[in-house]
């Protein structure tokens, strides 16, 4: 289970994907299509993706979420999050549709989408996806505010039924303070995403273990790695087959109650 991808329209992917290489100044490795996402999955038997993408505006919301749904629908490896922005105006509607297209989950990009997690504008969201849909939250990068570990904290303190996927485990080039904010919290999720390109292995494991093995997932945020190069940087953390084995498929399959 890779439980961090993006897809793309095939038409804006080539356009979308370098547009994130500029973002962060780093060259992408793959193109955010549905059938490049298959190909390089199938290169280390991924069998299911967490599929997303991110409106940047509030006039994309529902485009988005119909193209999710739609790829959803043609490639049943996909299991799809949705999207919602703090400027859409009728959230609840939105929110009831996500549900009724199937969809799992919603994701957030603070960075693109200019926000901070912890605003009103976030909070209205939290309203009403607490306890209906868990959130997939692009966390951390030492740019910027929107998303420190800190703003988390504070969040899943005033929505205790809300359940987070806290990306990049627990925040992008801000790892150290994410170790500190975000340890012990029962509705917190981490994924591998975006972190161990960046980290020594010896301490994206160490922050594994202190999150504990049961609460982190595999994730390659395609198109920005290539997941074969991703899965080979996971399997040398040198954990047990047991505890890979959690982090491949487990800990996903239990949070969403998958068999």
């Amino acid at each position: 289970m890779d439980a961090h991808t993006h897809i793309f329209p095939l038409k804006i992917a080539e356009k979308a994907t370098v547009n994130i290489g500029h973002f962060y100044d780093i060259p992408m490795a793959e193109q955010g299509s549905a059938e490049q996402l298959l190909a390089s999955g199938a290169q280390i038997g991924t069998k299911r993706y967490l599929v997303c993408s991110t409106a940047t505006t509030s006039h994309q919301v529902t485009s988005i979420n119909d193209f999710i749904a739609e790829e959803c629908g043609k490639h049943p490896e996909f299991f799809g999050f949705g999207t919602l922005h703090p400027d859409y105006e009728d959230l609840e509607g939105e929110t009831r549709r996500i549900i009724e297209l199937g969809l799992h989950g919603i994701k957030l990009h603070p960075d693109f989408q200019h926000f901070d997690i912890d605003s009103p504008g976030a909070y209205k969201i939290y309203e009403q996806i607490a306890g209906k849909l868990p959130v997939l939250i692009h966390m951390g990068d030492n740019r910027y505010t929107y998303s420190k570990p800190e703003r988390l904290a504070r969040v899943v303190r005033d929505f205790p039924d809300l359940r987070v996927m806290a990306s990049h485990l627990g925040g992008y080039r801000c790892w150290d303070e994410a170790r500190e904010c975000l340890t012990g919290k029962e509705n917190i999720r981490f994924d591998t995403s975006s972190s161990l390109p960046m980290l020594e292995p010896a301490y994206a494991r160490k922050l594994i273990e202190h999150y504990g093995v049961e609460n982190c997932m595999f994730g390659t945020d395609f198109p920005m790695w290539n997941p074969a190069e991703e899965f080979e940087r996971f399997m040398n953390l040198g954990f047990s087959f047991a505890e890979n084995q959690r982090m491949l498929s487990g800990t996903f399959k239990e949070w969403f109650g998958l068999a």
